[in-house]
């Protein structure tokens, strides 16, 4: 999952819903609260709400486990990316963006009131099995994922190396359900991915916003700005997003100073902006941001600040529209809130939530093959492979030996097609 955020401290209304529902547990009047208001009104149907399941329920019933079910609900009437997380959820949270976790290596996001695939991770068991971004995951361990939150179905997914689990799968052209049978792995993310493409064109893959991105990033463009390259590809095509901080210091250093990379506006209509801290001047070498529909959230901003500022030339199809931000809030017991606070909007005030980013050339990938008609749900248990062949050559990843495909990746063609002709243009000069 996507995880973009900014810490805050506690918020004051919840403070005082945790202490009340705490007196409730503790049996204590609702009387003494004193101050009646519509919340606490509410709160009061909550507590004999609380009570009559407790009293009379056909079987005994942990009240934590009442608490935090009732919590669940509450955040699941607001939005797919507002959630409750326990313990342990909140924990694997500061591993993920750290860069390692245990599972098959699939981003999830809500499209269509749906779970969906927004992008398999390079290398991953889900990646390599032939899993694509917009995929609809229907079933996971024979279990439906409808009304799943994206925090339960993330954990559904996770487990220890060597063990298994089933996804079925629903994807767009094909006519039955895929069936992956999926063994978990140590996930290790390599945020950036690097080559000479085409003698003196440097292609820069971003397959994640995680904490050292930007460091890696630094490293990278220096290292190309010695061997001084003339353009530069830069591939956010199935990189669902990460952190919003990672995402403007990757802008920053190809902006230059003082330029408003993104704005984020609360319920309140405050507006927060994150202006480039960079003290180097933005380069002049012309530039490509390639774009797909697995490109969300952080990679959006990217694209968006570079689109906006007239710094890059955004290459691909339209990206997948998740531009919103989520609060992280600790809560007392070590669990933790995770909470849809305000909306991204691009410097010129574009929102992406929901409509995402245009691209300034649309270019289609190239099909790949899809089950055959009839083909049965078994079939691709056991032939992966021939109704989902893997994709790590046509979806614009380095693939397996760490180069671009370019026979099939006609994304990246295209790029390499428009970086040429546009140095050709420059070299023109009228007699």
């Amino acid at each position: 999952m996507d995880w973009e955020r900014h810490r805050r401290g506690w918020f004051p209304g919840l403070v005082i819903v945790v202490a009340l529902v705490a007196g409730i547990l503790l049996g204590k009047g609702w009387e003494r609260t004193g101050h009646a208001t519509e919340t606490y009104e509410d709160l009061k149907t909550f507590a004999e709400v609380l009570s009559q399941v407790q009293k009379h329920y056909v079987e005994e019933v942990k009240p934590k486990d009442l608490v935090q079910g009732a919590i669940r609900g509450m955040l699941s009437t607001l939005d797919p990316h507002s959630a409750y997380m326990t313990p342990e959820m909140y924990k694997e949270i500061q591993v993920e963006t750290r860069g390692e976790f245990g599972g098959v290596g699939i981003q999830i996001g809500i499209k269509d009131n749906r779970l969906a695939v927004i992008a398999p991770i390079e290398g991953t068991p889900a990646q390599k099995a032939g899993i694509r971004a917009g995929d609809f995951i229907i079933k996971v361990n024979d279990e439906t994922t409808k009304d799943l939150t994206l925090l339960d179905a993330v954990q559904r997914m996770r487990g220890a190396k060597g063990t298994k689990v089933t996804l079925t799968i629903q994807r767009d052209g094909t006519p039955d359900p895929l069936v992956f049978t999926l063994v978990r792995d140590i996930i290790k993310i390599e945020s950036v991915k690097s080559k000479i493409i085409d003698d003196n064109i440097a292609y820069i893959r971003l397959t994640q916003f995680q904490e050292s991105t930007a460091k890696d990033l630094s490293r990278v463009l220096k290292k190309y700005r010695e061997q001084k390259t003339q353009a530069t590809i830069l591939d956010l095509r199935n990189n669902p997003g990460g952190l919003l901080t990672s995402a403007v210091e990757v802008s920053e250093q190809f902006v230059g100073p003082s330029k408003l990379i993104v704005s984020i506006r609360g319920r309140d209509g405050r507006k927060d902006e994150y202006v480039s801290r960079s003290k180097e001047p933005a380069e002049d070498s012309p530039m490509i941001v390639l774009v797909n529909e697995g490109s969300a959230s952080a990679s959006e901003i990217v694209a968006g600040a570079l689109q906006d500022w007239g710094r890059a030339l955004v290459v691909g199809n339209q990206t997948f529209g998740k531009g919103s931000v989520q609060t992280i809030v600790p809560l007392a017991d070590g669990s933790g809130l995770r909470l849809t606070t305000a909306k991204y909007y691009t410097p010129k005030g574009r929102s992406i939530q929901t409509t995402g980013i245009a691209p300034d050339i649309v270019v289609k990938p190239k099909p790949v093959a899809v089950a055959k008609p009839g083909e049965k749900e078994g079939e691709a248990t056991q032939k992966p492979k021939e109704a989902t062949p893997p994709t790590p050559k046509t979806n614009g990843a380095l693939g397996e030996t760490g180069e671009p495909s370019l026979e099939d990746d006609v994304q990246l063609q295209k790029a390499i097609e428009l970086l040429k002709t546009w140095k050709i243009f420059k070299e023109l000069r009228p007699l």
